[in-house]
């Protein structure tokens, strides 16, 4: 858009559903999310990718296979499974239980390094990737439908 140029700003929210198969896991959505911006017509702007549970992050970085193992393996190192945690603790743990709880402590602990977001530029109607870089659900938990929210703002 040129400077003096009138234009209509556009925005949009949209839910994505992700089913996981494993944990840790990385998904990429990057082509569905470039699918959303170019639904809209949106050509400069930006878009969040936002997941709404505590147990799944969104990041970016590169889809190799090697290097996703190699993540998969470090958040395993990272918080492992395996350790004692009091969240798993049902015998001591009083709030936010459900009648299907599981032991997942090891998956909270991990998304507080990864995160819940990231924002993308759109230049020209495309999300402003670098050239390796890919949009990833990130499964901490276990197998299961996710919801991720796609916020698109632009003109």
């Amino acid at each position: 858009m040129r400077a003096g140029t009138a234009a209509t700003l556009i925005t949009g929210l949209h839910t994505l559903s992700v089913r996981t198969e494993r944990a840790p896991q990385f998904v990429d959505i990057t082509e569905r999310v470039q699918e959303l911006v170019e639904e809209m017509g949106v050509k400069q702007g930006i878009v969040t990718v936002f997941t709404r549970h505590t147990t799944a992050a969104i990041r970016i970085n590169e889809n190799e296979p090697l290097l996703l193992s190699d993540m998969e393996e470090f958040l395993k190192r990272l918080a492992p499974k395996d350790l004692y945690y009091r969240h798993n603790d049902f015998g001591i743990r009083t709030c936010n239980m459900t009648e299907d709880e599981c032991p997942n402590a090891h998956a909270h602990c991990q998304h507080l390094i990864l995160g819940a977001s990231e924002t993308i530029p759109v230049m020209e109607g495309k999300l402003a990737l670098g050239r390796w870089q890919r949009i990833f659900l990130v499964e901490l938990d276990r197998p299961r439908e996710r919801e991720v929210c796609v916020q698109i703002i632009g003109f």
